[in-house]
């Protein structure tokens, strides 16, 4: 099957990458797995050794001559976009104990899918995606890092992000131009106390110009409130947004609600 670029295909053939992946996957019989872009099936093939049930959303109809054949009692294949897929709709009469989602991400849409897929408000327990290794960087940064951004902090306030291990680009046919790495996100048991709305405005305005201090990208606030909390912190007025962790962003947003 020849792979289409205006999917962004590009099919994982390496085996020892494909049993390191399905290993992250701890579910068993009593759980379900959803599986974003299959493909032709190699990891979906490693993932029915779970004996769980699967539920695969595939956008490329013409995957059915391999896909079709790995349905049975406890794996389904919706062809479909996920980004259109009413996956609380699809999965309310599939019984399980764990939600896992895992996926090989189009690079072009990564960040979309994973918003929607927060959007729905699944009950998932962890998800784990092969993604473009800089968006993986950005995903999993620190504080004083470049990679460090708003989507850093906005994936935070869901999910503890770990970057789990790289993946060369000769492991795909045909090979991408990017090297890849698999992140495992793991759902945050409590969510912090904060207004999350007001919260996502904050950090999105304060990187909106990166290369500007915290004080020009928040013209708009009572930077009053804001220095009180950078003093306590011993950061002066130029402080940049990527100097500030979580803790701190949520600090500022708090005092600012009062």
């Amino acid at each position: 099957m020849k792979a289409k670029k205006s999917l962004g295909q590009n099919f994982l053939i390496d085996n020892n990458i494909i049993t390191k992946i399905s290993g992250v996957i701890n579910a068993n019989n009593n759980d379900l797995i959803i599986e974003i872009g299959p493909g032709m099936g190699a990891l979906t093939k490693k993932l029915k050794e779970k004996n769980a049930n699967i539920l695969c959303y595939e956008i490329d109809k013409d995957m059915n001559i391999y896909l079709n054949k790995l349905i049975d009692n406890k794996t389904k294949v919706i062809y479909e976009d996920i980004l259109n897929a009413d996956i609380n709709e699809d999965i309310k009469n599939i019984s399980f104990n764990n939600l896992y989602i895992v996926g090989n991400l189009p690079y072009y849409i990564t960040t979309p899918i994973i918003k929607y897929l927060i959007s729905l408000n699944l009950p998932v327990k962890e998800m784990v995606f092969m993604v473009q290794e800089e968006v993986a960087n950005r995903f999993t940064s620190k504080p004083n890092r470049s990679y460090y951004s708003s989507i850093t902090l906005y994936l935070k306030y869901y999910f503890d992000i770990e970057k789990l291990f790289k993946v060369s680009k000769n492991s795909f046919n045909p090979i991408p131009k990017v090297e890849s790495a698999i992140i495992k996100f793991t759902k945050r048991t409590t969510l912090v106390d904060v207004n999350k709305e007001a919260y996502f405005k904050l950090i999105t305005d304060s990187f909106k110009m990166k290369r500007k201090t915290l004080k020009n990208n928040l013209k708009d606030y009572d930077f009053e409130k804001i220095k009180k909390v950078l003093d306590k912190h011993n950061l002066n007025i130029n402080v940049r947004a990527e100097e500030l962790s979580e803790e701190i962003f949520i600090e500022i947003q708090n005092i600012l609600e009062k």
